[in-house]
């Protein structure tokens, strides 16, 4: 048998987005009614990221849990947020041609909403998905696990997609 589900999460804009999607998922397994499979959450955005990680109880002001808060403060130290053009070869002219005459209607018609090569290195350096075990019906997550679907575009506020296929008997 195979389930397909979907999630629409909105972003912020003007900061990393985080969303911990771990009960929706598990509510697309009870829904799938497979009880031995595999799960995969995966994003379509070349932008973001699914990762699996440790529920951490302590926040900051803005609302990221502390691993969230670490995790942030690395990947800006080793991939600093774009901010101008020419900080990163991307987005040369050539891309910023086709996305605004190309897909024109598809993404936003402004040049600055290509100035996130960041966002596209951070996704590329975390994965775009996850994939799960499915025993007796459940999500084999652990006694501390959960799955985070991550925004790393700061450019603007927008929905994303979730894609969460779920495979087995």
């Amino acid at each position: 048998m195979v389930y397909s589900g979907k999630l629409t999460l909105s972003s912020y804009g003007g900061r990393v987005t985080y969303h911990e999607i771990t009960q929706q998922v598990r509510d697309m397994v009870g829904k799938s009614s497979i009880k031995d499979g595999i799960c995969v959450v995966a994003s379509p955005h070349t932008t973001c990221s699914v990762i699996f990680e440790e529920f951490s109880y302590d926040q900051n002001f803005y609302g990221y849990e502390y691993l969230q808060v670490d995790l942030n403060n690395l990947l800006e130290k080793l991939i600093p947020r774009c901010t101008t053009e020419g900080q990163y070869f991307h987005p040369g002219p050539k891309h910023i041609q086709v996305g605004l005459e190309d897909f024109k209607g598809k993404i936003s018609p402004e040049a600055y909403t290509m100035l996130n090569t960041d966002a596209h290195l951070k996704s590329t350096l975390l994965g775009t998905s996850e994939t799960f075990i499915i025993e007796k019906g459940e999500l084999q997550l652990g006694l501390v696990g959960y799955i985070y679907f991550i925004d790393w575009d700061q450019i603007r506020p927008r929905d994303r997609t979730c894609h969460i296929k779920i495979i087995g008997e």
